[in-house]
């Protein structure tokens, strides 16, 4: 399997990059709220101009099929697309080389090296958009706080 190396435009990449940190947002299906996650860190990366020192990656132990659309409609509301986003596997090597992975209320994954944090987010998947919105809410402030902690708070663009 390839591992993602940046998931900006929703796809997985072979190229290397120089990035000196990278942030992992994964969950079994990686249909709804790692895909949230991954869509908003991606967002903060580009309003803190972070491109060059910060890798996103996101991928899941047994990917779904496809987005659930009523992410996609989710992500819509709040400006980010995600027509293009597929879910993807991740691997143990791809998990081992990130700084922080964070999985979203569906794992106990321990690695020596890595910080970790266990988001205990319900799954959108069969949700309304009313409870979606709530679960996309909480993610965009984890994210922004995920952000803050490692690179400084931003107060510009908010």
């Amino acid at each position: 399997m390839t591992n993602p190396t940046d998931t900006t435009d929703g796809g997985p990449t072979d190229e290397p990059t120089d990035a000196e940190t990278v942030l992992t947002f994964m969950c079994v299906r990686n249909a709804g709220r790692s895909q949230i996650a991954t869509a908003f860190a991606e967002r903060e990366r580009d309003r803190r101009g972070l491109g060059d020192r910060v890798e996103i990656r996101t991928g899941g132990t047994a990917p779904a099929d496809s987005v659930h659309d009523v992410v996609v409609e989710a992500l819509a509301e709040v400006g980010l697309d995600g027509n293009g986003r597929t879910p993807r596997e991740i691997s143990d090597e791809s998990l081992a080389e990130s700084d922080f992975v964070a999985t979203m209320g569906c794992s106990t994954l321990e690695l020596e090296t890595v910080d970790t944090d266990d988001w205990d987010l319900d799954d959108p998947g069969e949700r309304p958009i009313e409870a979606v919105r709530e679960i996309r809410d909480e993610i965009e402030r984890r994210v922004i706080a995920v952000f803050d902690e490692r690179f400084g708070e931003f107060d510009g663009g908010r």
